[in-house]
């Protein structure tokens, strides 16, 4: 019985994983999701894997070669429990493909942030630092409050930026 399978890939190598693991006549999904990137003072949006780093993968573990994906190029190796593959839940995927767009991308929904709430920020020179909701700047950017050398300073991020601190 085919089932859902979750490959770990070498950093920044998902669209090589899923393009090797093809040719091979490996079924993969790499679920993507439109992302705002920042380069050399310009602003683009990108398709970007939503999950960085793992690529699935559909496979018979009884009547294929699964051990071969371990030695694709792009694949660090499959997440296994013990001696064999892990699999995914039973619809966790095939819910994740519905919500695809037309244009195959996942679109996500971005979420109003409480005042007061805890946030990271994940990405630019403040990266790791942790913060609490103030406001929202605008459409795109928070206002945060940060404790930085021992005094509170506000600071404006890109939505994109920060996440939720769990």
């Amino acid at each position: 019985m085919k089932r859902w399978y979750v490959a770990q890939t070498r950093m920044r190598a998902e669209e090589r994983a899923r393009i090797n693991l093809e040719r091979q006549g490996f079924e993969a999904y790499l679920p993507r999701y439109l992302r705002e990137r920042r380069h050399a003072r310009r602003n683009d949006i990108v398709r970007a894997p939503l999950f960085p780093g793992y690529i699935f993968v559909h496979l018979d573990l009884e009547n294929a070669p699964w051990r071969s994906i371990n030695g694709t190029l792009g694949i660090s190796h499959l997440i296994c429990s013990g001696e064999r593959p892990a699999a995914v839940p039973a619809g966790v995927v095939e819910s994740i493909a519905a919500r695809e767009n037309e244009n195959g991308v996942v679109p996500l929904q971005r979420r109003p942030f409480q005042k007061g709430e805890a946030l990271r920020i994940v990405s630019g020179a403040l990266a790791d630092c942790f913060g609490v909701f103030e406001r929202m700047a605008d459409a795109d950017r928070v206002i945060l409050l940060l404790d930085l050398l021992g005094r509170k300073v506000t600071v404006q991020a890109p939505l994109g930026a920060v996440a939720a601190n769990q």
